[in-house]
């Protein structure tokens, strides 16, 4: 795997992250929203990745077909709707209570969304760590020419 080639999967992989830590944010921020622009409470949001995969022409494909195979990093592929449940929730004070007194409540649960924000946290250090580590062996190798 070539020197860029290396950052472009790292750099790939912060960038995933980054917008699966601002879904996460947003899950968090919406915690209690019982009513959007559709009327119904907020859905709780998921990020989807998948292997980036290389457009390239012909000629490169062939020619790379070749050579061992190696990913090009990844990518969102989509961000959907979690369509469990809504937390049902007793405060017959509440504005958008039915007539029994129950809240629909979004289908947002803290502890998993604490949970997948530290796996964000902890992979986006990961491909930071990757990065710096790739930058520390260039940087060595020009060292040797001296």
């Amino acid at each position: 795997m070539s020197f860029f080639r290396a950052m472009d999967v790292s750099a790939s992989g912060l960038t995933a992250q980054r917008l699966r830590m601002d879904i996460i944010s947003q899950n968090i921020a919406n915690i209690n929203t019982t009513r959007t622009e559709n009327g119904e409470p907020y859905r709780r949001k998921t990020v989807l990745f998948e292997e980036k995969k290389e457009q390239l022409p012909f000629s490169k494909l062939l020619k790379k077909s070749m050579e061992q195979y190696s990913s090009s990093g990844v990518r969102v592929s989509a961000i959907v709707e979690d369509n469990s449940d809504f937390q049902m929730v007793y405060d017959p004070e509440h504005p958008d209570a039915d007539e029994n007194g129950y809240v629909r409540m979004p289908n947002v649960n803290i502890i998993e969304e604490m949970v997948n924000m530290i796996s964000a946290n902890r992979s986006y250090e990961a491909n930071v760590t990757a990065i710096n580590t790739n930058k520390s062996m260039a940087l060595k190798a020009l060292e040797i020419g001296r």
